[in-house]
């Protein structure tokens, strides 16, 4: 028997500044702020940047009025779709500039802010957007101060975009996703508020709380030694663990609401130590079916523990422990992951998806170019890598 994990729940109704890895101001009410963040952020004509799914959504009008009753102009682009693309990056340089604007505001989930970064590093840059892949040699900048200041506000508890430089993008021409990055595009300040992630419907509350199980349980599987990305890829694991469920059941709880979204915060700052084969094959599903990215994540899930945990030694003691099971094996960690996934009705096939069975060959071969396959903790040749696709398209769990 492991010894029990308890949480101290208090916190997680205060308002608490924290200073790492960026200014994050977590607490229930805290976008009643904002016009004090912009200022401090010395934003005074933000572009307000969402996807097309949030744009009605009340937090949205919220921030605007907020915004405009301190004297402060903005505008609004919501052309980013599930999965960002190139040419809508382009769009909202346009709009940027347009506008004379000094600074973004990045409001909704990962797209949102994941379509805001790119932006950020493209519009003053004179960088071609694919310069910025990850891999490549930083590119030569017109200014070192070409980057515009970026406040994040994620409005769901899943991608853990909000305090890192990076973000996946689509190549429409290629049909494959490539992660762009440049520090100068980390955010000057990253707002968490859970009330903002309270109205949101329950599928999504379960397709983007797996998608931070999937972060925490992927970077903290990433071979190497990275105490601060393993620290809070654990620490993540254990509030996703415990609150998970409860958001999906009571999705006005606060509580449940907060853990939620400091759970895929710390998930969030561990995948800069990397993922895995779950995010290689989703990026690549995602890239060429506009799938949402958690749900396609959480199906392809336990295939990929399956195929890892026996390979990773003794961080299957330190998981079981981070999500309270009564013993530590790698069986029981993926029947605890099946569980919660059907506990939160999650698909048991991408096949339920609208995935077809031809397309593996075409996955798995793009899969193995993607960045997160060389940070997997058990090496992969092609083969496998189509086999967990074909399992993951069927049925990944029985």
């Amino acid at each position: 028997m492991l010894p029990a994990i308890k949480i101290d729940e208090h916190f997680l109704n205060d308002s608490i500044d924290w200073e790492f890895p960026i200014p994050i101001a977590y607490g229930p009410g805290r976008l009643n702020e904002i016009a004090e963040f912009c200022k401090k952020s010395e934003i005074s004509k933000p572009l307000i940047i969402t996807d097309r799914g949030s744009k009605e959504l009340p937090f949205i009008s919220r921030l605007a009025g907020l915004l405009e009753s301190a004297s402060i102009q903005n505008n609004l682009f919501y052309g980013i779709s599930p999965n960002p693309r190139d040419d809508e990056i382009n769009a909202g340089c346009n709009a940027y500039r347009r506008g004379n604007h000094d600074g973004i505001i990045a409001i909704g989930g990962g797209s949102a802010l994941d379509g805001a970064k790119a932006i950020g590093m493209t519009v003053n840059s004179g960088v071609n957007l694919w310069d910025f892949e990850y891999r490549k040699p930083d590119p030569i900048l017109n200014s070192l101060d070409c980057f515009p200041n970026f406040i994040t506000i994620p409005t769901t508890a899943g991608t853990g975009a909000e305090t890192e430089s990076t973000a996946m993008i689509t190549d429409t021409v290629q049909g494959m996703k490539f992660c762009l990055a440049h520090l100068g595009m980390r955010p000057s300040l990253a707002i968490l508020d859970p009330e903002l992630t309270v109205g949101l419907p329950a599928n999504l509350t379960a397709w983007t709380g797996v998608d931070a199980l999937t972060h925490a349980l992927e970077a903290y599987l990433v071979p190497g030694l990275n105490p601060l990305c393993d620290g809070a890829a654990l620490e993540g694991l254990k509030l996703i663990s415990k609150w998970l469920k409860v958001a999906f059941d009571e999705p006005k709880n606060i509580s449940a609401r907060g853990g939620m979204l400091i759970g895929s915060c710390l998930a969030g700052v561990a995948f800069t130590k990397g993922l895995g084969l779950v995010h290689s094959i989703s990026h690549m599903i995602g890239a060429e079916y506009n799938t949402q990215h958690g749900l396609t994540n959480a199906i392809i899930l336990p295939a990929v523990m399956k195929f890892n945990l026996p390979y990773v030694g003794d961080k299957v003691r330190s998981i079981s422990h981070a999500m309270d099971l009564k013993e530590a094996s790698s069986d029981m960690i993926v029947q605890e992951i099946e569980q919660i996934l059907d506990y939160v009705n999650i698909p048991r096939s991408l096949t339920e998806i609208g995935i077809p069975l031809e397309c593996k060959k075409r996955i798995a071969k793009k899969a193995m170019l993607d960045s997160a396959t060389a940070t997997n903790p058990r090496l992969a040749q092609i083969e496998d890598v189509e086999e967990l696709t074909e399992i993951s398209i069927l049925a990944a769990r029985g």
